[in-house]
């Protein structure tokens, strides 16, 4: 499979389903780690594989001039709808993390959360992030990693559904060693750090595979992928995982899952 078709193929999975349903359950994480940004007003940043406008959004209304970036043009739709309701004025684009359509050395900053860590090539992925910086621009980026829950969920699917060969896994972007080394020929400072977010589903286990099969992309596509044995016993080994990580009171009512990312952040050469 050429590098465009493996690009077609994970457009299409980001497009299918409703990923703006997902991005509900983070939304309240996305908006603490803006938070912890503290980026001052007025600055230009730029949001890489925006999805929705969770962190696009949360930073407009703290006073940056934002720009959200995405491969699928849907959730793109769905991020302006969001900004127009909400009367902020926030420049959203469809396009490719690999290939940013913007000038170098544009941002004063550029954020990723759960985006730019799912581009098939990473070495691509960590140049355009610096090309698009000014000098002593600031990078942060919110990546799962290995250990975690959703990197276990991905370990999970990729048993059924082989992801595409020579492609490397997501979550490598959240080990730190790894991180270090692809950021170290364009930044300096590289600091990381594991910071905890919850999933905290008001539905049984079983429940919450099934709005991940039925919205989260990536599993839409997985479970599309297999036929009706392998679909069955996709969906039993999700609900086990999600089943023996749940920490809630009432199991049959709620899912509460203890999970976490890497944050890195950097400064641009």
């Amino acid at each position: 499979m050429s590098i465009e078709q493996i690009k077609q193929s994970m457009r299409a999975a980001w497009m299918s389903g409703d990923f703006g349903v997902i991005a509900r359950t983070v939304g309240g994480s996305a908006a603490s780690f803006v938070d912890w940004l503290a980026m001052p007003p007025g600055a230009h940043v730029l949001d890489v594989a925006c999805g929705t406008g969770n962190v696009a959004l949360p930073l407009a209304r703290r006073g940056a001039l934002v720009t959200g970036v995405d491969i699928a043009a849907n959730l793109i739709a769905q991020a302006k709808e969001r900004a127009a309701a909400e009367g902020l004025t926030v420049q959203f684009d469809e396009g490719d993390a690999e290939q940013l359509p913007y000038a170098d050395a544009s941002f004063d900053a550029v954020v990723s959360m759960f985006g730019a860590m799912f581009a098939p090539r990473p070495e691509v992925v960590a140049a355009e992030l610096a090309r698009v910086l000014k000098p002593g621009g600031r990078l942060a980026m919110a990546n799962w990693n290995p250990g975690s829950f959703s990197g276990k969920m991905f370990k999970v699917s990729a048993r059924h559904v082989a992801p595409p060969a020579g492609i490397p896994p997501p979550v490598l972007w959240g080990e730190e060693t790894i991180v270090r080394e692809r950021l170290a020929p364009y930044f300096r400072e590289i600091e990381t750090a594991l910071v905890p977010i919850d999933f905290d589903m008001a539905m049984s286990p079983a429940e919450t595979v099934a709005l991940f099969r039925r919205y989260f992309g990536p599993t839409h596509v997985a479970f599309s992928r297999l036929d009706e044995s392998g679909q069955a016993g996709l969906a039993a080994d999700l609900e086990a995982l999600w089943a023996g990580a749940n920490v809630a009171g009432d199991p049959g009512k709620q899912t509460l899952v203890r999970n976490e990312y890497l944050r890195v952040t950097a400064t641009r050469v």
